[in-house]
């Protein structure tokens, strides 16, 4: 059997994800191949990538949320057609998809099946939670970006047969847990200059802010702000005191399943963070609109806390590959010649 392994490579949560999935790939007896699409990414794969394609990517903006005219200005529409069409989608037996465009347009321009095995693909379910503001073009747009035939999702909770718990990378379940006198903060879509002014207001912590912007460390007071690497940011976190991030998913599931004070702040505009931000709400997750001055206290309240959900998210990534597989194969053998 021959497996391609699409990952959108914009962010680091997709390629986080892979590090695990690709070992247990790798285990079964297939042929298998890597494909990796968009940029921004601080996070590179130990496996050969054979397909490395700009893609089509969001660019993280410094206001808190996407940089829609960067987006745009980065967006070269016949280039991405020229990707599509340079993927041999019908050499495999079967695709999976976390979340990148080329690979599954190249699919549903030749008709052939794509399996999403991604967050995006849960989000969509009618049973996980939704914001209470609709937003139907962003729906649209996640919905659109990497069509599928088939979906399989990953979210914070289990909220249909075919959406499971978060993986968690091995890089983190053997990482020793301690509580420090910081706390982790992961904000790429505001600048370090807003970073700075805003958290120099809480005087009596120490802030460790990893950087998107910025490829030199920098301290200020009670902050430093460092370039994020792998391993220096789950060191981090593991001996925080709590986490304030952005309401992607890796990281918020990540500082769940260390059993660390969360607060998260969503992207602007961004759909999926919305949904993520009203998933864990509903958890009980502290959720802020943005990083502003009328919301320091709430930040200051957090900080004062010291509540904590009581998570832990089970190592199953074999089951859900072994699940995965098993579905296609008799998909294929009982599609008709």
């Amino acid at each position: 059997m021959k497996v391609l392994y699409a990952i959108q490579g914009t962010g680091n949560g997709h390629l986080s994800r892979a590090r695990d999935i690709i070992p247990a790939l790798m285990k079964k007896n297939i042929e298998l191949d890597i494909l990796v699409s968009g940029t921004q990414a601080d996070i590179k794969l130990p496996y050969p990538v054979k397909y490395q394609l700009s893609g089509w990517s969001f660019i993280f903006g410094k206001k808190g949320g996407v940089d829609m005219w960067s987006t745009y200005l980065k967006t070269n529409s016949a280039r991405i057609k020229k990707e599509i069409k340079s993927v041999p989608v019908a050499a495999y037996d079967l695709v999976i998809n976390d979340f990148e465009p080329i690979s599954a347009w190249a699919c549903k321009t030749k008709n052939l099946p794509c399996v999403a095995l991604s967050h995006q693909a849960a989000v969509l379910s009618r049973y996980a939670p939704k914001p209470k503001k609709n937003d139907p073009i962003g729906k649209i747009i996640l919905e659109k970006y990497a069509p599928s035939t088939t979906q399989y999702g990953f979210h914070f909770k289990a909220y249909d047969e075919r959406i499971f718990t978060p993986i968690i990378r091995q890089d983190v379940r053997s990482t020793t847990r301690t509580s420090g006198e910081h706390y982790t903060v992961y904000l790429p879509s505001y600048s370090d200059e807003k970073l700075l002014h805003m958290l120099s207001q809480i005087k009596a912590v120490k802030w460790q802010v990893f950087s998107k912007h910025n490829q030199k460390e920098i301290f200020s007071n009670n902050i430093t702000i460092s370039p994020i690497t792998n391993e220096a940011f789950i060191n981090s976190m593991a001996s925080s005191k709590g986490v304030l991030c952005g309401a992607g998913f890796e990281t918020p599931a990540e500082a769940l399943h260390m059993q660390k004070k969360l607060l998260v702040i969503p992207m602007k505009g961004q759909y999926e963070q919305q949904c993520n931000a009203a998933a864990l709400k509903e958890m009980g997750v502290p959720v802020i609109k943005s990083l502003k001055m009328k919301h320091l206290d709430k930040i200051k309240n957090w900080v004062d806390t010291e509540v904590r959900l009581d998570v832990h998210y089970p190592d199953i990534t074999d089951e859900i590959i072994e699940s995965v597989l098993q579905e296609s194969l008799t998909v294929q053998k009982n599609r008709p010649l």
